[in-house]
């Protein structure tokens, strides 16, 4: 797709500082994890740099990272390491990016067939630069992924395409994979300050258009918490996500990644995470993580699996 004429820097040299310097609280001890060692860390990321892939783990700074790629789960991130908006949050450079790599999903699903991966997650930049947003980009990684390694299921998360015509999102449903997942990452009183560049209920409605598309894929968003936002405006982004009809809903502890990003306003309790995931299956999620720890793709195979069990214990079936 032809590129956008973008108001973004005159060079295209990442840009990583958000907001003055804001000082970093201590972390309590549940949200403190070791460093990577295992020779399954080791083995995957030499498969990451051989096939030349950027990872979400590595770019945003995963507290998770160790224990992923120790089980060769590495969250691909494709469309380069260069993202086009400049949430307060998010620690991948923001810049003028290059031009897509048309080999980039060739090469994503050789990575994965090595790997061997039973449940893989795709994820990206924003790139407001094309046309599509990317979606052509990311529907074809996905059927690179179909022939390379046709029993591995997929997990998507996207960005909102919030330039792009309705069509854009239709090329990604289009392309089947298992799980659709996009972020609305905090709550709607908080996108102006914590993600400028987007629009709540443009992302909302992004998974119910996902839904009627195709109401036989999973949809899956989530938020982190510890931002400034209260458990009432949790509770009605549960709600809001619910009349969408998303399945699946992760609840994380924001953690800042520098001095330079949005501060971190407290630490929420393990003991409030729990009291989240039990309100949102109340709530009728078929599937919840909540925890200090979650991100988007942490234990997302195993998650899967108890996706589609649950939908069936839902449908009276049995697995």
């Amino acid at each position: 797709m032809a590129p956008r004429d973008l108001k973004l820097p005159a060079d295209r040299h990442p840009e990583k500082a958000h907001r003055q310097d804001n000082a970093q609280p201590k972390k309590p001890g549940w949200i403190r994890v070791k460093a990577p060692t295992s020779e399954g860390y080791r083995q995957t990321r030499e498969i990451i740099r051989e096939h030349k892939l950027v990872t979400v783990c590595e770019e945003a700074g995963c507290p998770n990272a160790g224990e992923c790629w120790s089980q060769g789960h590495a969250t691909m991130m494709i469309m380069g390491d260069i993202c086009t908006r400049g949430c307060t949050f998010c620690n991948v450079a923001t810049g003028r990016p290059d031009e897509l790599d048309a080999f980039e999903p060739g090469r994503v699903a050789d990575a994965v067939a090595k790997l061997g991966l039973n449940h893989v997650v795709i994820t990206s930049v924003d790139r407001d630069d094309v046309e599509d947003g990317g979606a052509e980009h990311f529907a074809r990684t996905i059927r690179a992924i179909r022939h390379r390694a046709p029993d591995t299921t997929i997990e998507i998360l996207t960005p909102d395409f919030l330039r792009c015509g309705p069509e854009a999102l239709e090329v990604v449903v289009a392309a089947k994979p298992d799980v659709f997942n996009h972020n609305l990452e905090t709550v709607p009183g908080l996108y102006p300050e914590v993600r400028p560049g987007a629009r709540y209920f443009h992302s909302l409605r992004l998974l119910q258009r996902v839904k009627e598309l195709d109401p036989s894929m999973f949809t899956k968003s989530g938020i982190m918490v510890g931002l400034g936002e209260d458990r009432q405006a949790v509770g009605q982004v549960m709600d809001d996500m619910r009349a969408a009809d998303v399945d699946f809903l992760t609840i994380g502890q924001y953690l800042q990644p520098t001095p330079k990003h949005h501060r971190v306003d407290r630490f929420v309790t393990p003991e409030e995470f729990a009291a989240y995931e039990k309100a949102a299956y109340g709530k009728g999620f078929l599937m919840v993580s909540a925890t200090p720890l979650t991100r988007s793709s942490y234990h997302a195979g195993d998650d899967f699996a108890r996706l589609r069990e649950n939908r069936l214990r839902k449908l009276g079936q049995t697995a």
